[in-house]
């Protein structure tokens, strides 16, 4: 059995093994039990981080980066299931494993570039949800950002009404972003013949540095590093055995709980850049980055006037699904890495400020046009946390003494490092071409 398994405080406390599970029945009823934690990871990957680096690449290079989606999902589901199996196997979370493992320096470090990237997924939250306030009911950007802060109490209270009211809001929600794709690429008429191209690697990316920039966006944008954290954690609300089957039937409905998950947010990531090739790159508009120009231009070039309104409300619930996974993930951060116990709402309202004063200052000087490049950036930023939070999961999850009979299979872990090494091989790259740029 796993050594790590100790009398500390369990991660999300209030929450921990607060979900039964069905130990006889269908096996469909087993898995129902499971579903929830995967949706809430699936939304970090569909935010509106995702939104301006899908419409710059669809816009500017058609289908052409549909493979790097492609390839990011495959890269999130096999983290997330490390992530998972981290969780299950050992009863820690990851920044409970880090805090472990390392010693004090390192756990600091690793803990303040967390925060730096839950502070990055703020920033996107808050600025696609003041956004599409501006889209949809003309209210002023400075405003919008500050009606964010708002998101604070609605998720505070939903937490203490219990995990299950959590997870059911972000099934709503994915629910409408869902829907509200489905009809405008299905009015856009994509070019399938591209899109099917558009699935396979090309060498071009090597070579042209704003494609490399927009990818390595894409990247940051698909694969979250503090969903590694999260979904450690939110595995261990379920009331699973604690023994050997227990556990192994736990890692295999977790798993199918976020695949399932990412699937769909697959979908969502490869509908924003199929709809801006269809509805932009097709027809010339080769510069759309800005999530204001596709709301108002959208609706023209697909010749259906609420098309514009679906992917306004599409953005806003986007936001607001986000903003579950940002108020959980700083609680789990926090309390793993250093074991600093505040008031939620405390918590909360600190990391939204970190976001809403950069956000604030962008709207009052740069305007609306400085907004949406403050979005890319921040992705940029995601992406360059990941090493940090991908080496430990692959680590941990690759040592038989922590992990036990629930050990990562040697396939498993060469996926991993694989990913790992092409995703520090790209933030090189990048860095190298910001430096000498």
């Amino acid at each position: 059995m796993p050594d790590s398994l100790s009398l500390r405080a369990p991660s999300l406390a209030e929450s921990h093994r607060s979900v039964p599970v069905a130990q006889s029945g269908s096996f469909f009823r087993r898995f129902l039990a499971f579903v929830g934690p995967g949706y809430l990871v699936a939304v970090g990957y569909m935010d509106p981080g995702n939104w301006a680096t899908g419409l710059a690449g669809g816009s500017a290079f058609g289908y052409s980066l549909l493979w790097v989606i492609m390839l990011s999902n495959l890269m999130a589901m096999l983290l997330q299931t490390l992530s998972a199996r981290l969780g299950i196997a050992t009863g820690r979370d990851l920044a409970q494993a880090c805090r472990d493992s390392y010693s004090r320096p390192v756990v600091l470090v690793l803990w303040i570039l967390c925060e730096l990237a839950i502070c990055a997924t703020d920033l996107a939250e808050v600025i696609g949800t003041a956004i599409a306030l501006n889209l949809l009911f003309h209210i002023p950007l400075g405003w919008g950002v500050c009606i964010t802060a708002a998101d604070v109490l609605l998720v505070l209270w939903l937490q203490q009404r219990g995990m299950r009211y959590l997870e059911a809001l972000t099934g709503v929600l994915i629910a409408v972003i869902l829907g509200c794709f489905v009809a405008n690429v299905w009015m856009a008429s994509p070019d399938g013949s591209a899109l099917v191209r558009g699935l396979l690697p090309g060498a071009e990316i090597l070579h042209d540095p704003r494609m490399l920039y927009i990818a390595l966006g894409i990247l940051g944008a698909t694969v979250m590093p503090h969903n590694l954290y999260l979904h450690s954690s939110l595995v261990q609300t379920r009331r699973y055995p604690l023994d050997a089957r227990g556990r192994k039937g736990a890692v295999r409905f977790a798993t199918l709980d976020v695949v399932l998950a990412l699937l769909i947010a697959l979908f969502i990531n490869a509908a924003i850049l199929v709809l801006s090739a269809a509805a932009f790159h097709a027809h010339g508009n080769s510069q759309i980055t800005e999530l204001q120009d596709a709301y108002h231009l959208l609706a023209p070039a697909l010749g259906v006037g609420f098309a514009s309104v679906l992917f306004g409300v599409a953005l806003l619930a986007s936001g607001k699904s986000s903003t579950v996974t940002a108020t959980l993930t700083g609680q789990i951060v926090m309390e793993g890495f250093i074991d600093l116990k505040l008031p939620p709402w405390l918590r909360r309202l600190l990391t939204r400020s970190v976001a809403i004063v950069p956000a604030l200052l962008v709207v009052a000087y740069l305007g609306e046009r400085g907004v949406t490049q403050l979005l890319i950036l921040s992705q940029a930023v995601l992406s360059l946390q990941l090493p940090f939070a991908v080496v430990p999961l692959i680590r941990f999850t690759s040592d038989r003494a922590k992990m036990g009979a629930l050990v990562n299979p040697r396939w498993m872990t060469c996926c991993a490092w694989a990913t790992a090494v092409l995703i520090i091989g790209l933030n090189v790259v990048v860095l190298g071409q910001l430096v000498s740029s």
